[in-house]
C-alpha cells in the first residue's frame, strides 16, 4: 500500500562501503503498512541495506532519505542472535526497557512511561508473565518474543528484522509470523530480511531480492514471474 507516508526512500543509491558499491542505481521505497521481505544470498547487500536504513552507514552516492521521525532513532531493530546474547543476564523487563535508549536524551533513569510502554508491549507479546524471568533461561521463541517487545520501544512505524525466525522450530517460528501479521495490520511497517521466503511469499506485500548487483522489487504476484523468483524455486 503507498498511499501512507513515505518512511524510506532510496533514489538511484549506491550502497556499500568505503566508496564500493555493492548495489548500484537503487530505487526503493518503504511506505506506511508496507510489508517488505527481503532475499537474496549472502553477500549480495542485504545486510548493507539494513545499515544503510538504521543510518549507521552512509549510501556511496544517491539519495537515501528517512521520514523525519525515523531521523530521531524511531526505528525497531530485531538484529540476528548470537550465543553471547542468548545467555544475556538480564530480566525481561531489563531487556525490554533497553529499547528506549535512543529516546533517553540524557536522562540517567527510565521514567514510568517508559515502563508502562514496556509492559504493554510484552503483554502484546503476549509474554507479560515472564518480565521478572532471567532472558538466558528463556526458549529461543520466547527470546524473540522479548526482542520484538525491545524493538516495538524503539519503534514508531517501521520494524527492521533480520532473520527473526532463524533457529525457531515451526510452532514458534509460525506463532512468530502471525504478531508480525498482526503488527502489519495494525499498520506498522515490516521489512524482513529472510531465507524462509517459501513461508513468507503469502504474509509479504512486497519482496526485494537483492542478486550479483541486481535486484528486483515489486508485488509478491510480479516476483512469482520473474526471473529472480527462479532462483529460489
Amino acid at each position: 500500500m503507498d498511499n501512507g507516508k513515505c518512511l524510506v526512500s532510496c533514489v538511484q543509491a549506491g550502497l556499500g562501503y568505503d566508496n564500493r558499491a555493492i548495489i548500484e542505481n537503487f530505487d526503493f521505497d518503504v511506505y506506511e503498512g508496507d510489508y517488505v521481505c527481503v532475499v537474496g544470498e549472502n553477500g549480495s547487500g542485504k545486510s548493507t541495506l539494513i545499515k544503510t536504513i538504521l543510518g549507521l552507514i552512509k549510501p556511496v552516492n544517491g539519495q537515501v532519505e528517512l521520514h523525519d521521525t525515523l531521523k530521531k532513532g524511531a526505528i525497531g531493530y530485531l538484529p540476528q542472535q548470537t550465543q553471547v546474547q542468548k545467555h544475556f543476564p538480564a530480566s525481561v523487563l531489563e531487556v525490554v526497557m533497553s529499547g528506549f535508549l535512543n529516546r533517553m536524551k540524557g536522562r540517567p533513569l527510565f521514567g514510568n512511561s517508559e515502563k508502562k510502554q514496556a509492559l504493554k508491549n510484552l503483554d502484546r507479546m503476549e509474554i507479560l508473565d515472564l518480565k521478572n524471568q532471567c532472558y538466558g533461561e528463556l526458549s529461543g521463541g520466547q527470546q524473540q518474543r522479548v526482542l520484538l517487545a525491545r524493538a516495538l520501544c524503539a519503534a514508531e512505524k517501521i520494524l527492521v528484522l533480520d532473520e527473526p525466525v532463524t533457529g525457531l522450530d515451526p510452532v514458534a517460528a509460525s506463532a512468530l509470523y502471525g504478531i508480525l501479521q498482526d503488527l502489519n495490520n495494525d499498520g506498522m511497517a515490516i521489512v524482513m530480511v529472510t531465507h524462509d521466503l517459501k513461508n513468507v511469499v503469502n504474509k509479504a506485500g512486497k519482496i526485494l531480492h537483492i542478486n550479483e548487483g541486481g535486484y528486483f522489487y515489486g508485488t509478491v504476484d510480479g516476483y512469482m514471474v520473474s526471473d529472480y523468483s527462479k532462483i529460489f524455486v
